[in-house]
């Protein structure tokens, strides 16, 4: 099959609600699937331009797909780490710390997440690396539950 190259796609969001996601900065999400049985969730995430959000660490395997915009991943230290362009999936083990963030335009990435550590599948952390919050399928229940019913 021939590659296409050099073709334009917009994501339009304005079908897309978004969120805050606790008390994240720099970030709204939108949940897009929430399988309590499989410990699935699939959801947009939102990044600004030229911002990080908090350190963290995935506890689950995380597929990531970008949809708009650059996507940057940081060292704990700020260090620049990865740039994924429009159209780059990713597929990732449990990690390490990082942060992540949109470059010079804002960032849209589907996110899919399999599994959890007891429920659950983010360590939000403060910059010495303490874990500060944690983010499971409880909240995510409540999330959901908050999402249906203000559509």
């Amino acid at each position: 099959m021939a590659q296409q190259k050099n073709r334009f796609c917009l994501f339009d969001d304005t079908n897309v609600t978004w969120y805050p996601l606790l008390d994240l900065k720099y970030l709204v999400f939108s949940l897009l699937n929430l399988d309590i049985e499989s410990e699935t969730v699939d959801f947009l995430a939102k990044f600004e331009a030229n911002e990080r959000i908090a350190l963290h660490r995935h506890l689950s395997h995380t597929n990531t797909f970008v949809v708009q915009g650059e996507h940057r991943l940081y060292e704990p230290d700020g260090r620049l780490k990865e740039v994924r362009p429009v159209g780059t999936f990713t597929s990732s083990p449990p990690g390490e710390a990082h942060q992540e963030g949109g470059g010079d335009k804002e960032c849209v990435v589907l996110y899919s997440v399999h599994g959890t550590v007891e429920g659950q599948m983010f360590e939000i952390m403060d910059d010495n690396k303490n874990v500060v919050a944690m983010l499971g399928m409880e909240e995510l229940k409540v999330a959901w539950t908050q999402q249906k019913g203000t559509q």
